[in-house]
């Protein structure tokens, strides 16, 4: 079972929280991150039942970037999703398909989840390197926030059979991937107004794909290789 760090961004009603707690020792996740949160009551801990240990345990933080920091994949969820390559920051995978991806990675993953009214964000979307939503009725698609969360954790569970992986590549690799992917950018004359929306599409990609770390060397010396010719280097 991968490393999984729930993270529950600005959510509005504590007992949730406490009923989030709950699925997660359902399926053997311990570690819970609140992002500004509303105070938590007698609900909350009533709600945990005999999760309790979770909640006391919960760390709380004030942004979405202090709440990743220590993570090496970073998973949205999202109810409203989007069709069309154009709109690819809510291009989701179902909960089963994230499970999948997730099957021999060793590192921590985070998976967000917004507030209950609104979600997450644009941005908080596009600072996640994968999304996944729950596939429900169209009258009313929209799950409760605890529930969602143990749909989401019962897959991660089912998946959980370790499948040795080869190694993946770590954060600086990864961030060096990035680096020679814009500067092909430049030295091909990519269009300015294009650029981010293209910088996050591929990082977006890149996540999807879960590569290790030899394929992000591969990559890495493609790109390199061809800003060098094109440079004329």
């Amino acid at each position: 079972m991968p490393q999984v760090k729930v993270v529950l961004v600005g959510p509005r009603v504590d007992g949730n929280v406490g009923a989030v707690a709950r699925s997660m020792a359902n399926f053997g996740f311990s570690e819970l991150c609140l992002v500004d949160p509303c105070p938590l009551t007698d609900e909350a801990f009533k709600r945990a039942k005999h999760a309790n240990y979770i909640l006391r345990g919960a760390q709380v933080v004030d942004s979405l970037e202090e709440a990743i920091a220590d993570c090496f994949h970073v998973v949205g969820t999202s109810g409203i999703v989007t069709t069309g390559e154009k709109h690819y920051i809510r291009i989701p995978l179902t909960p089963k398909e994230f499970a999948e991806r997730l099957k021999g990675v060793e590192e921590k993953v985070a998976v967000v989840f917004g507030p209950e009214d609104t979600g997450l964000r644009q941005g908080d979307l596009a600072r996640c390197d994968l999304l996944v939503s729950i596939p429900s009725h169209q009258d009313y698609p929209v799950l409760n926030l605890s529930h969602a969360v143990a749909v989401v954790l019962y897959e991660l569970y089912q998946g959980s059979v370790h499948v040795p992986s080869p190694k993946k590549a770590s954060e600086r690799e990864r961030d060096k991937l990035y680096e020679f992917f814009d500067d092909l950018l430049d030295a091909i004359g990519y269009p300015e107004f294009r650029r981010e929306r293209t910088s996050i599409m591929f990082r977006r990609m890149m996540g999807r794909a879960l590569p290790s770390r030899w394929e992000f060397h591969t990559i890495m010396g493609v790109f390199k290789d061809a800003t060098k010719l094109i440079r004329g280097k």
